[in-house]
């Protein structure tokens, strides 16, 4: 499942535009919004995907950590969970304090 940003509304992981208020869920997911302050983050120096205890065999393939350029979209393509794609991103940082 993926959540609007903007309207929290829920979407297939199928789904490109939200069905509420139609926004790119590319770029207006909860995933996407995300990824996006982490890649803008200095600090943060991978991106960790994690995964639930009974993901599907695509995002147990998935999980790791991944240099900032690298790093997969999220959901995950060909995830099977009949719950749709629960991977959720988690930053490394390389400097914990300024």
């Amino acid at each position: 499942m993926q959540i609007c940003s903007l309207c929290q509304t829920s979407a297939p992981d199928s789904a490109t535009n939200c069905p509420k208020c139609n926004a790119d869920l590319s770029e207006f997911s909860e995933n996407a919004q995300a990824l996006k302050r982490m890649l803008e983050n200095e600090r943060i120096k991978y991106i960790r995907i994690t995964v639930a205890h009974d993901a599907c065999p695509a995002c147990k393939a998935a999980e790791g950590t991944y240099p900032k350029e690298k790093v997969p979209h999220l959901p995950i393509e060909g995830c099977s969970h009949e719950l749709g794609c629960r991977c959720h991103y988690s930053p490394v940082l390389d400097v914990l304090y300024p």
